[in-house]
C-alpha cells in the first residue's frame, strides 16, 4: 500500500513509522520532508504533485486541515485519513470532497514520543484500506477508542480547551514562593504548568480556536473569586459531588487539604505541527 503523508512534523512522522506501507512525505518545507523520510525510510513527494496514492493522510494542524483536504484529497485512490486532532470539520470536508472514498479521522491522545497509547477513531466510511491501517496501529500496541465526531469534539472542550485554559491561567496568575512552602496540590499544578509551557504555543492556540471551554473556566474562576465564605463552601461541595460522580475519575483516596489525586500526563503536540514546522 502506498501512502502520502501531507505534513512532515512529529505527528506525520509518527504515523508513517506506525503503519506498514510505502510512505512518502509532502511538505512546504522540503528539508522537513527529507528529514522525516530519512528517519523512517520513506520517500519525498512534491507538495503540488499529481501522483496518486492508495491512502492520503493529512498530518497538519487543525486550523489547516480543511484547506489541506481540499488541496490533496484528489490524490487519494482508496482512502483519506487525518490526524489533526479535531474531527467534525475534516470529516465533513472529506465527505464533500471524496464521498466515494474510505474516510477515517484519528486523534492520537498522546505525544509521538510517548507512543503507543490511546487513539480516538471515527470510521466515517470504513473499508479494506483503512481497516489495514487501523489493524496495524492496534498491532503496534495502540488502543483504538471508537467514537463519533460529535462525541470526540465535545469531549475535547473539557479534555483540552478547558484543561489548558485552567493550567495557563494558573501559570499567569501564580507568583513564585520561597522554597519549602510547596504543597502536594501546588507541586502537581506546577508540574502541569511546566509540561504545558514547554509545548508549542501555536498548538495550544489552535485548540482554543477549535474548541469551546475556556469561557467556562473563566466564568467558574469569577464565581469563585466573588463568592463569600458560605457560597465558597457550597461551590466546593458542588465541585466535590460532580467529580466523585464522574465515571472516568479515580476513586476517592480520602485525601484532605494539601493532598490531591494524581493526574495523568498529556502532551498537546498531538494536534500536529504546521506543515513545514517540526517540533
Amino acid at each position: 500500500m502506498d501512502v502520502l503523508i501531507v505534513g512532515a512534523g512529529s505527528m506525520g512522522t509518527w504515523f508513517g513509522e506506525s503503519i506498514d506501507a510505502r510512505v512518502a512525505f509532502a511538505d512546504v518545507d522540503a528539508d522537513a520532508a527529507e528529514v522525516a523520510a530519512a528517519e523512517i525510510g520513506g520517500g519525498v513527494a512534491d507538495l503540488d504533485g499529481e501522483t496518486r496514492y492508495d491512502v492520503v493522510c493529512l498530518a497538519v494542524p487543525m486550523s489547516h486541515v480543511v484547506e489541506s483536504i481540499d488541496d490533496h484529497a484528489g490524490r487519494a485512490e482508496r482512502a483519506i485519513v487525518d490526524v489533526s486532532g479535531v474531527m467534525g470539520p475534516p470529516l465533513e470536508a472529506m465527505g464533500e470532497r471524496v464521498s466515494d472514498l474510505e474516510r477515517v479521522s484519528l486523534h492520537p491522545l498522546f505525544a509521538p514520543e510517548r507512543a503507543p497509547g490511546s487513539i480516538a477513531v471515527v470510521r466515517d466510511r470504513p473499508g479494506p484500506a483503512t481497516d489495514e491501517v487501523l489493524e496495524t496501529l492496534a498491532e503496534r500496541g495502540n488502543d483504538l477508542l471508537e467514537t463519533t465526531a460529535t462525541e470526540h469534539d465535545e469531549a475535547m472542550e473539557t479534555v483540552q480547551a478547558s484543561t489548558h485554559a485552567a493550567v495557563l491561567s494558573f501559570a499567569l496568575a501564580a507568583e513564585s514562593v520561597p522554597e519549602g512552602f510547596e504543597t502536594p496540590v501546588y507541586e502537581r499544578l506546577r508540574a502541569l504548568t511546566e509540561q504545558v509551557t514547554e509545548g508549542t504555543p501555536r498548538v495550544y492556540a489552535d485548540i482554543q480556536d477549535a474548541f469551546d471551554g475556556a469561557d467556562a473556566v473563566a466564568d467558574a474562576a469569577s464565581e469563585v473569586a466573588a463568592a463569600d465564605h458560605d457560597e465558597l463552601e457550597e461551590l466546593y461541595r458542588e465541585a466535590s459531588s460532580r467529580w466523585r460522580e464522574g465515571e472516568s475519575l479515580d476513586e476517592d483516596d480520602g485525601s484532605t487539604d494539601g493532598e490531591d489525586r494524581s493526574t495523568d500526563g498529556e502532551d498537546e503536540s498531538t494536534t500536529g505541527p504546521t506543515v513545514g514546522e517540526t517540533e
